[in-house]
């Protein structure tokens, strides 16, 4: 999964950040904990829990990441 998001354009990485927790943590268990997250790969956008057990399509990735730059943006 993270190599999905480091492959996504750069004007798009402009807009986020990334943190990638290890499970083989303590840290990394806890925020697994945190969101509630059963599976991976998991990912997360603004704290809340998004795509779990799979990998979207970049497409799909990029258009979530844009729409919600946009509502904080606004």
């Amino acid at each position: 999964m993270a190599e999905s998001v480091k492959a996504l354009p750069n004007e798009i990485q402009k807009l986020i950040e990334v943190k990638e927790w290890d499970m083989r943590t303590l840290k990394g268990v806890d925020r697994f904990r945190e969101l509630r997250a059963r599976s991976l790969p998991s990912v997360a956008l603004d704290g809340a829990l998004l795509y779990e057990s799979l990998i979207p399509g970049q497409e799909e990735l990029i258009a979530e990441i844009e729409r919600r730059f946009k509502e904080k943006n606004l």
